[in-house]
């Protein structure tokens, strides 16, 4: 193995099957568990080929360069069509002269693309290596910043000082911050002409060669971040070009912009300041006929800092805080100037959900042809790709779009250009349909329409269209309209300038035209009284007027999902009590249009977790329906670290009073089965020592069991051994329950006593059943409560059902509805209980409360590393006898 960093055996293991993967050009699904250092050993054995490929590739130049270098004709390179021979070109018929020249184009050609790329490579080399060791570049830098600042700011006291006395003329007066909300002339890509300007150059002088790199993908930017300072502490972290990528929100540093909070209005507001800075030249040109006021654009988004900053990415390895701080110190975007360093990167870490949306990697520049993608923590990946291509608008949000955007062009219609103009009675059209198949009238408040026939309908994307009277409009010219002319953004600010208080709008002639949309606004966010007059805003009233000022950001992402094919996906019609609670959803189907682009056009893609079984959804409902070659699919599953004697798995059947456990949903709620499990629990709690996470398969039966016990006392014996903790439902709560969870214990463990340690009550699927370490004392016993099966009343499921039994083969006599079923539920299972062992010497006992985990399907489902050490108890004695050892 040519570059070593395994201090396991089994790593060393992973890392050579990965490296053969890659070697091979599969499509790979790794199983490793956590304690194997998963991450760090993908990334080492991945940069360990890409070494190796790169040596090679330098070889095969070297080869082909050789003969053109020393003056001799070039040695027979590409074969050309023999005489008699079939060729991939259709050559019937061509004499031998025309066939030899086209040969010989072709070798010049590949090796005049040689020596460009190779003059590319050397020019980014040398320029990275001087700024590796040349420390003055940066001060020279820094200097030049502030000599370009204050130049900045003299010339902008000049414009103050001459424009001062000089009126504002044109078409209609409007304040600096109204002249912003007009919506720019729009033109389709069919009717845009060649522009020359500073956007196109600035790409062809950054264009570089697309080296062959690995891009690293994970859920979350915390996980992003644990990864690039592992790779820093690797053989690997001096000489790697690695660069970390994110959303604007993670990554922006112009304050003005991240005080908008909301993504979506980032993301607007970003895009609306570039195309201000790119119009600034024509607006300044015409300013001696007729004086516009002046645009903003974003002082950090300046081509020859992002240069800089994308070279120092370059030279070492970064994480997204890192980037951060120095886009702020560098007055440099690090959005666009991480992008700017994609083409020369060997490593791009990224969140899965940016790879797996094909518009979003074409805007980030990511191309993925003959390129390596590793996606880790990839258990959850079909969910992942669902959901980013689902969407659901509610009652309100229709009513309320459409009454701001109607109100948007009033305001505004003279000053519109007909093409927006007609865009945007098509999107007011579209509203006014959407509402209506709910059952609605979108100039009624839509809290105070009932709805006639309520309930659940699914219907095909045709169906809905046609029934909604809509086919005759084109979906993707508006969607494309959407997202080019930055309607929501624009409209955002309309509401936010007139959409607040009555207090806070002035009393002239044009804002009491728009007291009818304060209202309407007002009624949506904090209701009426029966008098009709408005009631005080709520203590979340600001967070909840963000929320509601641009619900066209939402209807966007519908329209968007509407564009699927009409077998891939289901629009979900869900009629509430009133107009407002109904909803439209679209239901994504068939994950697998979306995954096959990435899996045709990569070198080899590795789907890695720590827990992947089963892995059967992986194959058949994205690989398969991708049109993968099984043949072209390779699966790894290693052990885990720890000896064999650190774990005991327990299938617990009965409890100590023989109650059979069977947490159906027709027999959970009975008393005795909750009195059964509290028994369990507090034997259990008597003998483990340090902290006990108990699964419940959801919030509301963790509520029952837990008012249940407090109803009978059973809570206040379990106290008297371990302080209770429960898992809330709020995100921003979890952090602050973890810590005193953990005080807890440790405080137990030192101080000694009748108490000896703490019982956290947690929920399959919840916060604390991914991505949480409950490693040493935080989890010395694991128990699941149940089996965890997902509502399959839901009509998104039975839905996804039907697809699977009409698309998918019998698997082992079962129909694939029922697979699914019990896949979902053995995922979750899986995710809860390896939250236990986290590193080589950690151990802990799980226990499974529910005689149907014996069932041979469910049972070969367990992880294998679980699944070779568990024991089948019928009765609680001998588990008992069990766990005290």
């Amino acid at each position: 193995f040519p570059f070593p960093y395994a201090p396991y055996p089994i790593q060393e293991r992973f890392m050579a099957a990965l490296y053969g993967a890659l070697e091979a050009g599969r499509v790979g699904i790794f199983e490793s568990p956590t304690g194997t250092g998963k991450s760090l050993s993908l990334i080492c054995g991945a940069l360990s080929w890409l070494r190796d490929f790169e040596e090679k590739q330098r070889q095969e130049e070297a080869r082909l360069l050789a003969p053109e270098e020393s003056g001799q004709e070039g040695t027979k390179r590409l074969t050309p069509a023999e005489p008699g021979c079939p060729d991939s070109r259709d050559t019937a018929g061509e004499p031998d002269w025309v066939t030899a020249f086209v040969q010989k184009k072709e070798e010049r050609d590949m090796v005049e693309r040689l020596k460009e790329e190779q003059i590319k490579r050397k020019k980014r080399e040398d320029r990275l290596e001087k700024i590796r060791h040349n420390v003055q570049l940066k001060y020279a830098a820094k200097r030049k910043r502030s000599e370009d600042d204050e130049t900045k700011r003299l010339l902008q006291l000049s414009k103050e000082v001459l424009s001062e006395g000089a009126g504002v003329d044109g078409l209609e007066q409007l304040d600096h911050d109204e002249e912003e909300l007009i919506l720019a002339e729009y033109e389709s890509d069919e009717e845009k002409k060649t522009v020359s300007g500073l956007e196109e150059d600035d790409d062809d002088d950054l264009e570089e060669e697309h080296v062959t790199k690995i891009y690293y993908c994970s859920r979350t930017h915390s996980q992003l971040s644990q990864f690039v300072r592992e790779v820093q502490k690797s053989p690997f972290g001096k000489d790697t070009r690695l660069v970390s990528l994110g959303s604007r929100q993670n990554l922006c540093v112009n304050e003005e912009v991240r005080r908008l909070g909301a993504l979506q209005l980032i993301n607007d507001r970003c895009m609306e300041m570039q195309k201000n800075k790119h119009e600034k030249k024509s607006d300044e040109e015409a300013e001696g006929k007729k004086r516009r006021v002046s645009r903003t654009v974003c002082p950090f988004y300046s081509y020859e800092q992002m240069q800089f900053l994308r070279d120092e990415v370059l030279v070492e390895v970064k994480d997204i805080e890192q980037l951060v701080a120095l886009g702020r110190e560098t007055k440099a975007c690090p959005y666009y100037g991480s992008r700017y360093a994609i083409p020369a990167a060997q490593l791009v870490v990224l969140p899965y959900q940016m790879l797996l949306h094909e518009p979003t990697r074409s805007a980030a520049g990511i191309k993925l042809k003959d390129q390596v993608v590793i996606i880790d923590e990839a258990h959850n990946l079909i969910d992942t790709i669902t959901c980013i291509h689902s969407a659901e608008v509610s009652g309100s949000q229709l009513c309320c779009a459409h009454s701001q955007l109607l109100q948007y062009m009033e305001r505004y219609r003279k000053r519109l250009k007909a093409k927006n103009l007609m865009y945007i009675k098509q999107i007011l059209y579209l509203l006014e349909r959407f509402v209506a198949m709910l059952g609605g009238n979108v100039n009624q408040n839509p809290s105070c329409q009932a709805v006639s026939q309520t309930g659940t309908l699914l219907k095909s994307i045709n169906d809905f269209l046609f029934q909604s009277q809509i086919d005759n409009i084109n979906l993707f010219k508006v969607q494309r309209y959407c997202e080019k002319s930055l309607i929501s953004r624009k409209l955002f600010g309309f509401v936010e300038r007139y959409g607040g208080p009555a207090t806070a709008v002035k009393t002239n002639k044009e804002n009491q035209k728009l007291g009818g949309l304060q209202n309407f606004l007002l009624t949506l966010q904090r209701g009426s009284d029966k008098e009709g007059t408005l009631q005080s805003p709520p203590v979340e009233a600001e967070n909840d007027q963000l929320r509601a000022a641009s619900p066209l950001m939402q209807i966007e992402g519908f329209l968007a999902a509407l564009t699927n094919a009409n077998q891939d996906g289901r629009v979900i019609l869900n009629r509430q009590g009133t107009v407002g609670q109904s909803s439209l959803k679209f239901l994504l189907l068939n994950p697998a249009v979306h995954f096959a682009k990435v899996v045709e056009e990569c070198r080899a893609v590795i789907i890695a977790g720590g827990t992947m079984q089963p892995v059967a959804d992986f194959r058949e409902q994205l690989l398969s329906c991708a049109g993968v070659d099984p043949a072209r699919v390779v699966e790894f599953s290693c052990g885990h670290v720890i000896p064999p004697e650190n774990i005991l798995p327990i299938i617990l059947c009965s409890g100590p009073s023989n109650q059979q456990l069977e947490f159906t949903y027709q027999t959970r709620d009975l008393p005795q089965m909750m009195d059964e499990t509290g028994r369990i629990l507090c034997n259990l709690c008597n003998v483990v020592p340090g902290g006990v996470v108990c699964f419940f398969p959801s919030y509301e039966y963790e509520k029952q069991v837990y008012a249940h016990w407090e109803k009978t006392g059973l809570l206040t014996r379990l106290a008297t051994k371990k302080k209770i903790f429960q898992e809330p439902k709020k995100a921003n709560q979890v952090e602050q329950v973890l810590v005193e969870y953990a005080k807890c214990i440790q405080h137990c463990s030192q101080a000694g006593g009748q108490m000896t340690g703490a019982l956290l009550l947690s929920v399959v699927g919840g916060k604390m059943s991914e991505g949480i370490n409950f490693s040493d004392d935080l989890g010395r016993c694991v128990i699941m409560v149940g089996m965890p099966y997902p509502n399959i009343k839901s009509p998104e499921l039975q839905e996804k059902m039907t697809w699977l039994d009409k698309t998918m083969p019998r698997a082992a006599g079962q129909a694939p509805s029922r697979v699914l079923i019990e896949n979902l539920c053995m995922k979750a299972v899986n995710q809860s209980i390896g939250r236990a062992i986290r590193h080589q010497k950690d151990f802990a006992s799980i226990l499974l409360l529910d005689h149907r985990y014996t069932r041979p399907a469910i049972f070969n489902k367990l992880p294998q590393w679980i699944r070779e050490r568990t024991q089948v108890k019928p009765a609680f004695g001998s588990a008992f006898a069990e766990l005290r050892k």
